[in-house]
């Protein structure tokens, strides 16, 4: 179970480490890819199997559902570690996800997500368990 919040640095080439909690959990090759609300997700393989035969699922003659799915596929890339445990974030989804220095990597149970540390904290300051909680009551949690 991928789970947590860790803060680490982007080095100059792009690299980021993973933390060795969520290592295990991810395996040494995965998909990254655009995420919502401006984060980047992390999927591992198995789970990114999952996730695509979802998205595949949707009627193409959807024009949402098509924007939905060129979303994620048009972002992603495999990805695996190196030696040290690190991945290199490409160009352009650093740019999507506005990282620069400082990241944040939260484990979401079945992704990771990658923020900019200014975002998870602009997000964090807006998240409020009691002000979702009727809602997610709908939702049978």
């Amino acid at each position: 179970m991928l789970i947590g919040e860790y803060e680490h640095s982007l080095d100059t080439k792009g690299r980021l480490i993973m933390p060795v909690k969520l290592r295990e959990d991810i395996g040494e090759k995965f998909v990254i890819t655009k995420g919502l609300d401006g984060c980047l997700f992390i999927f591992s393989l198995d789970e990114w199997t999952i996730f695509e035969t979802k998205l595949k699922q949707l009627p193409i003659s959807n024009k949402d559902a098509r924007m939905f799915s060129r979303f994620f596929f048009a972002g992603a890339i495999d990805l695996e570690l190196d030696k040290q445990g690190r991945f290199l974030i490409p160009s352009n989804l650093r740019e999507f996800a506005n990282l620069e220095k400082d990241v944040i990597i939260v484990g979401m149970d079945s992704r990771i997500e990658i923020w900019s540390k200014a975002k998870w904290n602009d997000c964090k300051d807006n998240l409020s368990a009691n002000d979702i909680a009727e809602k997610m009551e709908m939702l049978g949690i």
